[in-house]
């Protein structure tokens, strides 16, 4: 697995629906481009729901729960989005951290596919 960040956007516009899949590492410092990746893809068409793919990405733990924080939230951090548009966010977590998920997933109450 490489360090450098791959986003790669799918949408299907007839359904509503987009997938944002990470690759790579994601870390506090480069989560604020997938953030950005992100709200870009909320811009496109209004009630859109969004999927973070994070299951071939390595996760570290902060950047994670700041994942999780704005699924649950329905919101994007302020820093990103000041307008405070509402995302739907469902986030598949990585592969490698499923320990790590699973502990924040399960201090949440969230079911198993860690969506808002």
């Amino acid at each position: 697995m490489t360090n450098k960040l791959s986003i790669l956007v799918h949408v299907d516009f007839d359904h509503a629906k987009a997938q944002v899949v990470a690759k790579g590492h994601v870390t506090i410092h480069s989560i604020q481009a997938l953030f950005v990746v992100v709200k870009r893809a909320n811009a496109l068409r209004h009630n859109l729901v969004l999927e973070l793919d994070m299951r071939n990405a390595r996760v570290d733990p902060d950047a994670l729960r700041q994942l999780l924080t704005c699924s649950e939230a329905r919101f994007l951090p302020v820093r990103i989005d000041p307008q405070q548009t509402p995302c739907t966010l469902s986030i598949l977590p990585p592969r490698h951290a499923l320990h790590t998920a699973h502990q924040l997933h399960a201090a949440h109450h969230t079911p198993a596919r860690l969506a808002a």
